[in-house]
């Protein structure tokens, strides 16, 4: 599939980028030939291959989710202006 110059201009115009008459030369066959290896990606048989994310095989380590606090609220609330009761105070916005 080859794109003409009309089309890479209107491509162009819509992504907002100016092209001069030599840029609009040198994409039309940069993208025309984009184009043409989709095609051939495309004409290849992939039926019966599972897609995959990675050509390695890989597994990662797993640990066991655990929910915890971190055991350090002390260490927080010292970063704080002012606390109180484990918490944060923070100033009256709505009345």
């Amino acid at each position: 599939m080859s794109m003409d110059k009309a089309t890479v201009a209107n491509v162009a115009r819509l992504a907002r980028i100016k092209l001069n008459e030599e840029e609009l030369d040198l994409y039309t066959n940069e993208l025309s030939g984009i184009l043409d290896w989709i095609e051939q990606l495309q004409a290849v048989n992939t039926d019966g291959i599972e897609p995959m994310s990675s050509v390695v095989e890989r597994l990662l380590p797993e640990r066991e989710d655990v929910v915890t606090d971190g055991n350090i609220q002390e260490d927080v609330l010292a970063n704080a202006p002012e606390a109180a009761h484990g918490y944060y105070v923070v100033p009256k916005v709505v009345e």
